[in-house]
């Protein structure tokens, strides 16, 4: 049996899975359907959901006192929740360019509806495709136009790498928080440009460069990147600097033009950015050595320290106002040795960003099947660590895929996402959660494609559903209460913003702004 619901201006379908109260299972007594195993609800039992609930309670509200100017005792006040101070966020990668105008809308429509929070793409390889020019502004090609007329819009070098500005614009306009991601990362195959190695060298250390470089990345295909010979792979760090003193300097410079650039172009508008992206890889195997000017990366030659370098160069040129984050998937002890590493040698980290992939269907039939992957446990024994280095954590990339496309596979897929949004929710230094992929058959190559919230023609799928009802139903305060003897109302509610209304003593309508926090 199925129903339809009006939602934010387009219909719905919801399944006979969801409870009255809109949500999906929280129990095996819940599971009418027998989506999820006993295995996977034995994990997931009623002991595990009330800590969860009391954790929510304790961690995310808190109690209001409000005065109400010149109301009477006794006198009805309506307390509405319009914005969450928790980030719910997703990436808005695909801004423009599902192909079709009624796709698009639905898109953006998300983006105030269920998302305070955008991710825009700052991959410095499709950004900058030329030295010095930065895609800033869009262009025809970046239009709606340009991408309703394209057959195989995955063939663009810039599918999911939408001009800066119109997205960043949009986001603002809805009141919408911005997040830029990333500023530096290692990585060749989508970040660093091939330019930086061929256009950046002196012409004798070009000749040395390729001697040890067996194969160049192409500027035609932007996905490939350097290949390294044996002679590089058993160089020391002190042989490659004395080989290339001139690059080394130089490199250092182009790293902290892409941050100064991107700084003075924006300013405070942006809210917070990735300033460096996965580098607990490099510090793991003690690659960061303080002072030293070229690194071999994991990911090939970079600055040396360079994840120091970028904290410096970006604390010193964008605002205090502006949030800088560590991002990276390595979620090991490393990863909050590096933080505090990096604090103790006087670097502005304000968030810590963490990263969930399941992005095989068979982990999700894993899950289900009440094998031990991301259980409560292990996500409190990644995400305290993390915490003690006293920072915030932005869960800022997450993937759950649905293994299949049919109903159950579905409702697998929403019923991990709610049970993980719930936990993930409840941990007290948790700040935000990004979902990555918004739309099936829209994320990197190599990503599932039916990872998405929406199908690739813009229907809702069943985890739409599991986290609207969590944002706008179950977590969002609306309620009626009365003054008492002293022109007050008290309280408890999610931390957000509201709007509190009531009549005063004329008769006269009051609307009060008030920030629970």
């Amino acid at each position: 049996m199925k129903k339809v619901t009006l939602i934010t201006g387009f219909l719905l379908t919801t399944c006979c899975i969801q409870a009255q109260n809109g949500g999906f299972p929280k129990s095996a007594a819940e599971d009418k359907n027998g989506t999820m195993s006993e295995a996977y609800w034995a994990i997931w039992n009623p002991e595990v959901q009330q800590k969860i609930d009391q954790d929510i309670e304790a961690n995310r509200k808190a109690t209001a006192v409000v005065t109400l100017p010149d109301a009477a005792p006794g006198t009805p006040v309506e307390i509405e929740q319009i914005s969450h101070d928790f980030i719910f966020g997703a990436h808005i990668f695909n801004y423009n360019q599902l192909g079709s105008e009624a796709s698009n809308q639905k898109y953006k429509d998300l983006y105030g509806d269920l998302f305070n929070s955008g991710t825009v793409a700052f991959y410095w390889k499709t950004f900058e495709t030329e030295p010095g020019k930065p895609r800033f502004t869009g262009e025809y090609r970046d239009s709606e136009a340009y991408w309703n007329a394209q057959q195989n819009p995955k063939a663009e070098p810039h599918w999911r790498r939408p001009a800066s500005d119109p997205a960043v614009d949009f986001c603002l306009e809805k009141g919408i928080r911005v997040h830029g991601h990333p500023l530096i990362w290692g990585n060749r195959k989508w970040h660093n440009p091939n330019w930086i190695i061929q256009e950046y060298m002196t012409p004798e250390e070009k000749q040395k460069m390729d001697a040890l470089i067996v194969e160049y990345g192409s500027v035609e295909n932007y996905l490939d990147s350097e290949k390294y010979s044996e002679v590089y792979n058993n160089m020391s760090v002190e042989e490659l600097e004395a080989e290339f003193p001139e690059f080394a300097k130089t490199l250092k410079c182009v790293f902290e033009k892409r941050i100064t650039d991107i700084a003075a172009h924006y300013g405070g508008k942006i809210a917070s950015w990735d300033v460096v992206n996965e580098s607990a890889s490099d510090f793991s195997k003690g690659r960061m050595v303080p002072g030293s000017g070229l690194m071999k990366s994991v990911y090939g030659i970079m600055p040396g320290d360079y994840t120091y370098e970028a904290f410096q160069t970006a604390q010193t040129n964008f605002p205090d106002s502006v949030a800088l984050n560590i991002n990276d998937y390595w979620t090991g002890p490393e990863y909050p040795a590096q933080i505090k590493e990096l604090q103790s040698r006087g670097c502005k980290i304000d968030i810590a960003g963490a990263q969930m992939h399941l992005f095989q269907p068979q982990q999700c039939l894993d899950i289900a099947a009440g094998k031990e992957i991301q259980t409560p446990q292990q996500v409190y024994d990644v995400m305290l660590p993390i915490g003690e280095t006293g920072l915030p954590i932005h869960l800022s990339e997450i993937t759950i895929t649905s293994p299949g496309t049919d109903e159950k596979g579905q409702e697998i897929q929403a019923i991990i996402a709610q049970n993980l949004y719930r936990l993930w929710f409840s941990i007290e230094p948790m700040m935000g959660i990004t979902w990555w992929n918004v739309v099936d058959d829209c994320g990197a190559p190599g990503e599932p494609s039916v990872s998405g919230l929406f199908t690739r023609d813009m229907e809702p799928k069943q985890s739409y559903y599991a986290l609207n009802n969590l944002i706008n139903n179950e977590w969002k305060t609306n309620l009626t209460a009365k003054a008492d003897k002293k022109g007050q109302v008290e309280f408890r509610g999610f931390k957000g913003n509201y709007l509190i209304k009531y009549k005063d003593k004329a008769g006269k309508e009051q609307v009060l702004a008030y920030d629970l926090n």
